[in-house]
């Protein structure tokens, strides 16, 4: 089954932390995906655009880098990434975030399973520094019914973790420039046109704590 990922850079990200996520996307992943959309949200340090070089040049017919003038912001980069998304599944990523090896494996089996459904995101962990210095973890609730209750109060998906269908999340407008909140924005959306919701029960995300935010 062919699908993209989304994520975006900017110049506060760190080089060798980009290389480790790309790797967890296009090296150790069990299922690997068919295209990575990457957006530059603005200029960035040589250093950062050196790693983005060097991920083109290996991986030529999978890397999509689309380079931005100016920042807008997270909200409107990854609008743009899924517009420019060649198919109808893509799984989000955030650019300092590790993917467990049987992350897409086990999402893409569960939307083949489950056609109706419109979102499946899943737990993660949350590491400072190291990858291997887990801090904490990050647990949402399963099933659609939940997951509209938890929606009322919070939002009730760990975001790096999604992935969504192209065709849903177009058809209540994309991402917008929510500041800090245009996932949580999104999927209210979402909910309130009676999309189906789903979370995978496993780890599917090592992320970075959010100490160094967008």
């Amino acid at each position: 089954i062919q699908f993209s990922v989304c994520t975006s850079v900017y110049k506060n990200d760190k080089a060798e932390f980009i290389k480790e996520a790309l790797d967890s996307l296009l090296v150790n992943q069990t299922m690997k995906p068919t295209k990575i959309v990457l957006v530059q949200d603005g200029p960035v340090p040589d250093e950062l655009q050196l790693v983005l070089r060097e991920y083109e040049t290996v991986y030529p017919n999978m890397m999509n880098v689309i380079r931005l003038e100016k920042n807008g912001g997270l909200g409107n980069a990854l609008k743009i990434g899924v517009e420019n998304a060649e198919y109808d599944i893509i799984a989000r990523m955030d650019s300092d975030d590790i993917a467990a090896p049987d992350r897409f494996e086990k999402q893409i089996a569960y939307l083949e399973s489950h056609p109706e459904c419109d979102i499946v995101g899943g737990q993660i962990t949350e590491f400072i520094g190291e990858p291997s210095n887990i801090v904490g973890r990050r647990e949402v609730p399963l099933d659609n019914e939940d997951i509209y209750k938890y929606m009322k109060s919070r939002c009730a998906f760990n975001h790096p973790t999604v992935m969504f269908r192209k065709s849903a999340v177009l058809s209540v407008g994309n991402y917008k420039d929510w500041f800090w909140n245009e996932d949580y924005y999104l999927w209210i959306r979402m909910m309130m046109k009676g999309c189906m919701m789903a979370n995978h029960p496993d780890v599917l995300v090592n992320m970075c704590s959010g100490l160094d935010q967008y």
